[in-house]
């Protein structure tokens, strides 16, 4: 596969296929806001995993026929996944809710009584169950449920017009698809459509700004897309100021802020948010969150010293974290250091080193999902200037 392809598919891999993520889908605006709902969105984007929970369990309870609560608690198993919980129970889990969620609503379609939101729920179970298929690069079968997903999602759109939830997923299915080639260009012509990115990023910006519940996904694919695909800062920073102000409890938006930051060359800024990383570790009693504030200053700081060329002292900052691994708390700064020092011997033009750290991610039980990574630069070393160094 193409170094091309292997970058769009990391891409596929956070993204597309997804049918959304926490606040992708919800009820019309002109139908009560669904309250439980609404506020395990913030939750879960806010790294609150156990309050969104118990309200998600009683959305379950109070309408267990219906798709929407099965597919937020899918959502829960989702972000868990997101911050580096990749254990077999985890992937056991998610699969698990993801299932559910498809047979609630194949009974609700089979009972002739499924509406707009029956089939768009659906789509984005299918979604995500192609996105597993993707991650586990089992391409024919990822694009199949894909398929799925697509005309799910038209259905829904084409019985509710007003639903402006739609776009998200579909704008990612435009962006990601016109950005393949080859084979894989192949398989989205033959099996969903064919993709164009300005139509992409139009729907994703449209569903930014008029959707109640996808907005904040919406916001959130862009900014990524606009600092690791587009290599477009100026376009990210309102996006990742905008997404931080609202977490503040979620370490995401808040590095996101900080490259972008790296990227504009504002120094002055990035120090601001270096210095709220480590007033923070100090704020909770929980010792547990104050490593994990800590390491994501570390992360930042190395990830800013590798693109200035400075990979000594980066890779002091990584080792600096991996003396505590932690995987029960934070997983995700088990794997992600270890592929930066492949990086960072890289960027030196060390490709033996560079190949060793690679290689011990793949030996990791939970690589929390840094395996991706592990195999693009094992194939293809990383290029210095990449938006990659950042990640």
């Amino acid at each position: 596969m193409t170094l091309k392809n292997r970058t769009i598919l990391f891409g596929f891999v956070l993204f597309i296929l997804m049918g959304g993520s926490p606040a992708t889908l919800g009820q019309p605006p002109m139908q009560p806001i669904n309250d439980n709902i609404l506020k395990s969105i913030d939750l879960l984007y806010d790294n609150q995993f156990e309050q969104a929970t118990e309200l998600i369990q009683k959305e379950i309870n109070a309408s267990p026929q219906e798709p929407i609560g099965y597919f937020y608690l899918a959502m829960v198993s989702w972000s868990r996944l997101v911050y580096g919980y990749w254990g077999p129970k985890d992937v056991a889990e998610f699969n698990q809710r993801i299932d559910k969620t498809v047979a609630v609503a194949k009974k609700k379609i089979a009972n002739n009584t499924a509406d707009s939101w029956t089939y768009f729920y659906m789509g984005g179970a299918l979604g995500f169950k192609a996105r597993l298929r993707l991650s586990e690069e089992k391409y024919y079968s990822s694009f199949q449920q894909a398929s799925e997903a697509i005309t799910a999602l038209k259905t829904a759109s084409g019985m509710d017009p007003d639903n402006k939830s739609v776009l998200l997923g579909l704008g990612m299915f435009d962006y990601y698809s016109a950005k393949l080639s080859g084979f894989l260009k192949f398989l989205t012509y033959l099996l969903v459509h064919r993709g164009n990115s300005a139509e992409g990023l139009r729907k994703l910006h449209q569903a930014a700004e008029e959707s109640v519940y996808s907005a904040t996904e919406a916001r959130s694919v862009l900014l990524y897309i606009y600092l690791f695909m587009e290599n477009d800062p100026t376009k990210a920073l309102p996006l990742a100021r905008d997404l931080s102000a609202r977490y503040p409890l979620s370490r995401r938006y808040q590095y996101l802020q900080g490259w972008a930051y790296v990227q504009l060359n504002q120094e002055e800024e990035f120090n601001v948010i270096l210095k709220e990383f480590l007033s923070k570790r100090k704020e909770p009693s929980d010792n547990n969150q104050a490593i994990y504030w800590k390491n994501q200053a570390l992360y930042l700081e190395a990830s800013r010293l590798m693109i200035r060329g400075y990979h000594e002292l980066a890779r002091k900052k990584l080792a600096e974290i991996m003396q505590t691994p932690d995987d029960e708390n934070e997983p995700a700064m088990l794997a992600w250091p270890v592929i930066k020092m492949g990086m960072s011997y890289d960027l030196e033009q060390n490709r033996e080193k560079a190949l060793f750290y690679y290689k011990q991610v793949l030996a990791m039980e939970n690589g929390a999902g840094a395996a991706f990574f592990a195999k693009k630069y094992i194939q293809t070393p990383i290029k210095k200037g990449d938006p990659f160094i950042g990640y």
